[in-house]
């Protein structure tokens, strides 16, 4: 019988996935922010539900061209760096990006943003994935970077 050596004490494993899931954050904020701050400040008539899917599509597309631009920073050839970049969990970087605007939705009633409610927005699109993120390194050693 094999026995299974994952656990969850790694503190090494803990810092390398909170790492990476701040990159994945960050790249993810930017296409989401900047899509529900276009609706809020034009001010177009467009359905919540409809403004936060384009929150999710452009987050997810912002974070692939970041980590594409950090892998190539390391040293990665355009190709394979996006082919890693879009071969991330996206399963992480969907519960993010749902985690934020469900965050956001509840607490303004809408997809808005103010400048108390995207702190709160950021904690929880990062603690959403960040377990998710740590098996997935302890357990199969896949990182983003």
């Amino acid at each position: 019988m094999i026995t299974s050596t994952f656990h969850w004490s790694c503190k090494h494993t803990w810092q390398k996935s909170a790492k990476n899931t701040m990159w994945c954050v960050i790249g993810c904020s930017f296409g989401d922010f900047g899509t529900i701050l276009f609706f809020q400040l034009t001010e177009i008539p467009f359905p919540i539900i409809g403004i936060m899917i384009l929150a999710i599509i452009n987050g997810l597309l912002t974070s692939i061209m970041l980590e594409t631009f950090i892998l190539i920073r390391q040293n990665f050839k355009f190709i394979d760096a996006l082919k890693t970049a879009c071969g991330m969990s996206f399963i992480s970087m969907i519960s993010m990006e749902i985690s934020m605007n469900l965050t956001d939705y509840y607490l303004t009633g809408g997809a808005q943003l103010t400048y108390w409610v995207v702190p709160i927005m950021l904690i929880v699109g990062f603690l959403t994935p960040w377990p998710y993120n740590y098996w997935r390194l302890k357990k199969f050693n896949i990182a983003c970077h």
